[in-house]
């Protein structure tokens, strides 16, 4: 069975790549299979630009077939902010919750019609003579306070379209169906059960 590695060290991540993968004829690892690789900067200027640097020099380290995304955050009214800086918008090596304060802080006063966003994301495959990339968009609403117990990242103050409950409140299995991830990775799976490598 011909082999993929996936370019994150997340396990939930691992986990839902997994599950929109499954049934396909390959056996998928993850970096955490391979502990001497080293970590990727994302240094890109863009979702597209670190999704296919972190799955390139994966592939160069491995020789293995990598898969790999980069997702951001987009509200409308801050000019797609904080984009491809949505891992460390508050500084380096800062957490979850900083990065809320700091976005909550840029939206006090922002009526609901200026909290718009969308989370995105790009899904980056490389192999022998392959670069491929998918894209994924959930739009919704930034609220103003955090709420749920759920997810990471900004989960506790998006509400995706169509829905009252913030991503962090949602279920796994209905977050799992509609989110940019899962919309990204939907794609790349048509993409994979095309390609033989």
């Amino acid at each position: 069975m011909q082999k993929i590695i996936l370019a994150t060290r997340n396990t939930g991540k691992i986990e839902e790549i997994r599950s929109i993968l499954k049934g396909l004829p390959f056996d998928v690892a993850s970096v955490l299979d391979h502990p001497g690789l080293a970590d990727v900067v994302e240094d890109g200027l863009s979702l597209e630009e670190n999704a296919l640097k972190k799955a390139r020099e994966i592939y160069q380290a491995t020789g293995i077939t990598a898969l790999s995304d980069d997702t951001g955050l987009e509200v409308f009214s801050l000019d797609l902010r904080p984009g491809v800086l949505s891992a460390r918008y508050a500084g380096e090596h800062v957490s979850y919750a900083d990065n809320n304060r700091k976005l909550l802080s840029e939206l006090v006063g922002f009526e609901p019609t200026r909290r718009k966003a969308r989370f995105r994301c790009i899904a980056a495959l490389v192999g022998p003579e392959t670069e491929i990339m998918t894209s994924g968009n959930c739009h919704g609403m930034i609220i103003d306070a955090p709420r749920g117990e759920g997810g990471f990242g900004y989960d506790p103050l998006f509400v995706p379209d169509g829905y009252k409950e913030t991503f962090a409140e949602l279920p796994s299995e209905v977050k799992n169906e509609i989110s940019h991830r899962a919309k990204a990775f939907r794609e790349m799976r048509k993409v994979l059960s095309r390609l033989h490598f």
